[in-house]
């Protein structure tokens, strides 16, 4: 945990296009400062958040959170590991928490155990190597030269 560190957020963007800092002097301004700057006076005197970000169904200016929430530029905003992972070639997807269906490794250890079954039964840790190996090497290419490196054939 020694490698944890604060990232800044990036500047809002106003109505008009114009940058909003959220920092000054490397601090940050707050909710209540950042709603009051873009109009949002009477929003700005609601409570900070709700109760463990509990907001109750279909609000959207209950509290300061879930109006800055609401606000297109923080809606619309990239993750910085998203910007980070495109930075050097990579696409994230963001896929719905424990759904199955939609989740690629879900997917993948499905097919790993279905194929795992097909592989006549043994009780010998030698068998259950080979068998296991075996369905390593069959998932994807990605698996594949994992599979090798297991094997120590790199």
């Amino acid at each position: 945990m020694e490698n944890l560190r604060n990232v800044p957020m990036d500047a809002g963007k106003f109505k008009d296009g114009t940058t909003q800092e959220f920092y000054e002097s490397g601090v940050f301004i707050g909710m209540t400062k950042i709603l009051q700057q873009r109009g949002l006076t009477n929003e700005a005197k609601l409570k900070a958040e709700c109760k463990n970000f509990k907001c109750p169904p279909n609000a959207t200016a209950y509290c300061q959170c879930r109006v800055l929430y609401n606000q297109p530029d923080f809606a619309d905003q990239e993750s910085a590991l998203k910007i980070l992972c495109r930075s050097r070639g990579f696409e994230v997807l963001f896929l719905p928490k424990f759904h199955c269906k939609l989740n690629f490794i879900e997917q993948c250890w499905d097919h790993a155990k279905r194929t795992y079954c097909q592989y006549p039964p043994t009780s010998k840790e030698e068998g259950l190597e080979k068998n296991l190996l075996s369905v390593i090497c069959a998932i994807g290419d990605n698996a594949t030269v994992q599979c090798s490196v297991i094997n120590g054939d790199q």
